[in-house]
């Protein structure tokens, strides 16, 4: 299905968005992930399902200054 993760769109294979972070590279354990707009806690990741043409934004913290 498609989807449109930070602004780019990307074909994935998965529904879960657990299983499409993974898929789509994201693995380290700090960052925020928003589904059509709405926060998602890292919690809930492995229970929401995504649908194609759904906007995943995600957000990894930045260190410096």
């Amino acid at each position: 299905m498609r989807i449109i993760i930070n602004g780019k769109t990307r074909k994935v294979s998965n529904q879960l968005l657990s299983e499409i972070l993974i898929e789509c590279g994201y693995q380290q354990t700090h960052f925020a992930t928003a589904l059509n707009g709405a926060f998602i806690h890292k919690h809930l990741r492995e229970s929401t399902r995504v649908m194609p043409g759904d906007r995943i934004e995600v957000v990894t913290p930045n260190a410096g200054g």
